[in-house]
């Protein structure tokens, strides 16, 4: 397991007044061309609240895909999905919703996967390759957009507080017993109002839905948690199913 900072950059989506007619998204050089390990989440439409993931990965950025392990039921955010800022650059061209703070939308496009976090101490969970928090109760998602440390992580007991609002990383549920943090809206692409706290969490069930984030059952996330490997440049590509029928030659999706 890798230490990780105090402060981690989370994920959102693009800021935009407009949730309609949003353009598509173009892709960068290689918008996941790079990665060897690929977390695909295919919703039925923008609306949809129940979705399908799958893993796949490649020895290398010319071989082709392969798929590893089973389908596994997920659901997103209730208001579906809304295109955030991701591993692609550029103005868009098909229609879509944009996501933007409070909106009840799970990013869609192409993120990279960055740490987990989880209740339990490190060396309670071995098996977790990637960067790991411990999520005590002074971990905070910063949700304030005023704030210098929106969008991010952050241990409260060490940062300058300067935000009137957040989310707790340590709930009285099981929702982020285990997690991964989804890059969007993150780094040197982070838009105030864009969105924020983007996860891959557990879910309260099939029938539920989250406030923006992917979620599946508990021996699902710890399955896909034993599977990701930060040495290969894993990533989320999340989207409806025609986009992703759209943009899968485009943007070289297995």
């Amino acid at each position: 397991m890798r230490p990780v900072a105090h402060l981690v950059t989370l994920t959102a989506a693009l800021a935009a007044a407009c949730a309609h007619a949003a353009p598509l998204p173009s892709p960068g050089p290689a918008a996941a061309g790079g990665a060897l390990q690929a977390v695909v989440v295919v919703t039925g439409d923008w609306s949809a609240v129940p979705g399908t993931l799958r893993r796949f990965e490649r020895a290398s950025a010319g071989d082709a895909w392969r798929e590893t392990g089973g389908e596994i039921p997920v659901v997103v955010g209730k208001g579906g999905l809304g295109w955030g800022i991701g591993l692609y650059g550029g103005p868009p061209s098909l229609p879509g919703p944009v996501k933007h703070e409070g909106d009840g939308r799970a990013p869609a496009g192409i993120f990279r996967l960055g740490s987990a976090f989880g209740y339990a101490p490190a060396a309670e969970v071995p098996w977790v390759r990637l960067p790991y928090i411990h999520s005590t109760d002074v971990w905070k998602c910063v949700d304030d957009t005023a704030s210098r440390y929106y969008n991010q992580l952050v241990d409260e007991s060490t940062a300058r507080k300067d935000w009137q609002s957040h989310e707790n990383m340590r709930l009285t549920s099981d929702a982020y017993r285990l997690g991964v943090v989804v890059e969007h809206n993150s780094r040197e692409q982070t838009s105030p109002g864009g969105g924020s706290c983007i996860f891959l969490h557990i879910w309260g069930g099939p029938g539920s839905s989250t406030v923006g984030c992917t979620a599946m059952a508990p021996a699902d996330i710890e399955a896909l948690l034993h599977w990701l490997d930060p040495a290969r440049s894993p990533v989320l590509v999340q989207l409806p199913r025609e986009q992703y029928r759209l943009l899968r030659r485009e943007w070289r999706l297995p």
